[in-house]
């Protein structure tokens, strides 16, 4: 498994003249009110528009002449003071400008966005908007040798050293979360099967802040995983796709004040199972564990920034769910690790059934823990990209988390820092949809119809998940509440073909990373 994962060097810079450079990408609403040393861009620009009045919405090659880099590449973000604009306009037009900079044959190339007033972090999004087009996917970094960088170094420019430094710093410490994400999330269902991503992930947190430990044994999965177990059952024939359940720990410096507990969904194939994805709907089915990668991302960010008094537990279901003679089907009933009877009601439901139990384990330790958050993440259902659209991250929360406002927090922190979420509600009729029709079980696992052509398709798995894993007896009405949260990633993990977005670990960092530097 060996390929290095770090990230594109990113160098802080606040010179345009460095001979280092041979492109200077600058991403701007509005070139006109460039000034200081970024006026020769400005008049650079002036002078193309005469030519091509069209240069605002393209990404264009313009002679530099007078600096060393000798080119510039103008990437417009377009308008944005708009009620409809956000900072992902600075993000998108920065993977246009650096896009642009390759084919032009740049391989240092410096990225200049200046400072907005109505986006505080206009210029750490850009950053990361360029080294998401600087990203290799690890087939390519492992197969092809001469592939296995697009670019040298990335500069980064801002008026005073102290900003770029910063700048320069975080952004390269989130963008190599998101490379972990992104190579477990987006590789074949071969290259990060289950075990495979074992080995990933000791390579990368050996001799680190991280602790990790692996459950693999079919017995221990039986006793303590039952849910997860059944889902595991087909897959466990062949050695190269039995299942792994990672822990993964991290406890910054300090007397812990807060601990989150990370449950990350890590289907490495979906067949759909005995209720098999048919009609040429399975192509993709690799992506089904970009939730437990973005965790495995998350972790990468807390081991290279490594906040203090914060402490995080993860649990990363990684199982395949294989069709065979040794599928579990629909109608099983089976006991879940809190002692809940699940009927299963349709195998393609499986995302829900690995995460219930680790759940569960979470809730029990999360007891004994420090201020706990517990969450669940996962590219759950096809109803979450019907109800908001690609490109969208949807966080529900229980009661207890709802006192907390965790939901309203990270869609703030998600608007901020381009890592966007709407808003979803937990409702009554979400856990009377679950709720066991008949007296042979507690907990109806799902319908036998499409989350997309269900009615509140992705609310009611969480109050599946909640029902069985017990927590639903931690609400704001009991002894001891436990804040818990479920977040679908479904629409905001990436487009397939394509590169994955590593969401949302920009976001949980912004929250819960950021405030503590």
């Amino acid at each position: 498994m060996a390929a290095s994962s770090t990230p594109c060097p990113t160098v802080p810079t606040t010179e345009l003249c460095g001979s280092q450079w041979d492109g200077i990408v600058l991403v701007t609403d509005d070139p006109s009110k460039l000034d200081g040393s970024l006026e020769v861009l400005k008049e650079a620009i002036q002078t193309y528009k005469e030519v091509d009045s069209g240069a605002d919405g393209l990404a264009v090659v313009i002679p530099l002449p007078s600096l060393p880099a000798k080119r510039l590449i103008y990437a417009c973000t377009g308008p944005v003071t708009r009620d409809i604009d956000d900072v992902r306009r600075f993000y998108d037009a920065a993977v246009k400008g650096v896009q642009r900079a390759l084919k032009a044959g740049c391989k240092s190339p410096l990225l200049v966005c200046p400072a907005h007033p109505l986006y505080v972090h206009a210029r750490g999004v850009a950053t990361l908007g360029a080294l998401h087009a600087l990203y290799v996917p690890l087939e390519i970094r492992q197969d092809v040798p001469d592939r296995t960088t697009k670019a040298q170094q990335l500069g980064v420019w801002a008026v005073s050293e102290e900003t770029a430094n910063n700048i320069a710093k975080r952004v390269e410490a989130l963008e190599s979360g998101r490379i972990v994400a992104r190579d477990i999330g987006g590789s074949d269902p071969e290259r990060m099967a289950a075990p495979r991503v074992v080995e990933y992930l000791q390579d990368k947190f050996k001799d680190t802040a991280i602790k990790m430990r692996v459950t693999s044994d079919a017995a221990e999965f039986e006793e303590n995983y039952p849910l997860l177990a059944a889902v595991n059952r087909c897959a466990k024939a062949v050695s190269r796709h039995h299942g792994r359940l990672i822990h993964l720990e991290y406890t910054g410096e300090g007397e812990v004040d807060k601990t989150l507990l990370l449950v990350g969904k890590g289907i490495t194939y979906d067949t759909g199972g005995a209720d098999i994805k048919a009609g040429g709907v399975m192509a993709g089915m690799h992506r089904d564990k970009c939730g437990a990668a973005a965790v495995a991302g998350f972790f990468q960010v807390l081991n290279a920034i490594r906040p203090k008094k914060l402490r995080v537990l993860g649990m990363l279901a990684m199982v395949r769910n294989s069709v065979g003679a040794d599928s579990y089907v629909a109608d099983e009933l089976i006991t879940s690790r809190a002692g809940v009877r699940v009927r299963v009601g349709n195998t393609d439901a499986e995302g829900r059934m690995v995460m219930t139990d680790p759940l569960c384990e979470m809730k029990e330790r999360a007891l004994k823990e420090t201020n706990p958050e517990l969450f669940t993440i996962a590219t759950l259902t096809g109803h979450a990209i019907r109800a908001m659209g690609p490109n969208y991250s949807i966080i529900m929360d229980n009661g207890p988390a709802r006192k907390l406002q965790t939901a309203q927090q990270m869609q703030q922190v998600g608007h901020e820092f381009a890592d966007p979420f709407e808003i979803s509600t937990l409702r009554k009729e979400d856990f009377d949809f679950v709720r066991g029709p008949s007296e042979y079980e507690d907990v109806l696992q799902c319908n036998n119809q499409p989350s997309s052509a269900t009615p509140r398709g992705h609310q009611f798995p969480a109050a599946f998940m909640m029902q069985s894993s017990g927590l639903d007896k931690h609400g704001c009405d009991s002894a001891q509440p436990l804040p818990y949260s479920h977040m679908d990633i479904a629409g905001s993990s990436g487009p397939f073909p394509g590169v994955p977005t590593g969401a949302p670990i920009i976001a949980l960092a912004a929250k819960y990373i950021y405030p503590r530097l």
